[in-house]
């Protein structure tokens, strides 16, 4: 709590989300060292308006954050990242369907079955957009199913089919990274 208050006291008035993999640093602005700690984790939190950002590290039981020094951010428009996931979910279910190498899992039916339903189970706090808790929402359940549909190859048979089936999986996961970590950044939401 300490450190929030001497955040907000330094100008900090949000505090934004990134979720960097390798070979796709969204959300992330440097330097090197912030870079490679946020992708070592997975994750990191950044307040660009006094130029600090914090990764985590498991230390036992508990979390220890590091904090670093840091640059802007280049960050998706929260439209683009919403029209990004949606196209992106349609170009694996055909890219899928075209190969013909699904297989039945249920655990991924009924994450896309989830999709359906309106709003989202999200509790975001006061002031965030309703958009944006639904994009979160949307993200993180297409996350699920991206890391459902790559753990086996599926009926693929050669390699070239596992590639395909491989490169569609990842197109969604990453568009599924850069909508959430829109909807986690407040530079980027839309005005209330």
């Amino acid at each position: 709590m300490e450190a929030l208050g001497l955040l907000r006291s330094a100008g900090a008035q949000e505090i934004g989300a990134a979720f960097p993999v390798a070979g796709d640093l969204v959300g992330l602005g440097g330097p090197a060292a912030f870079n490679a700690a946020a992708l070592d984790a997975g994750e990191a939190v950044v307040a660009a308006a006094v130029g600090v950002g914090w990764t985590p590290a498991g230390v036992g039981a508990a979390i220890e954050w590091t904090a670093h020094a840091v640059g802007r951010r280049p960050l998706p428009d929260v439209g683009d990242a919403d029209r990004g996931l949606r196209s992106a979910l349609l170009e694996a279910a055909d890219g899928l369907a075209r190969l013909d190498v699904a297989r039945w899992q249920p655990e991924v039916a009924d994450e896309l079955l989830d999709l359906r339903r309106v709003g989202s189970d999200l509790e975001a706090p006061p002031g965030v957009p309703a958009r944006c808790v639904d994009l979160a929402g949307r993200a993180l359940r297409l996350q699920r199913v991206a890391a459902l549909a790559g753990r086996t190859d599926g009926a693929a048979v050669t390699a070239v089919e596992i590639d395909a089936r491989r490169d569609a999986v990842q197109g969604l996961a990453r568009a599924a990274r850069h909508a959430l970590t829109a909807a986690a950044s407040p530079e980027v939401w839309p005005p209330a």
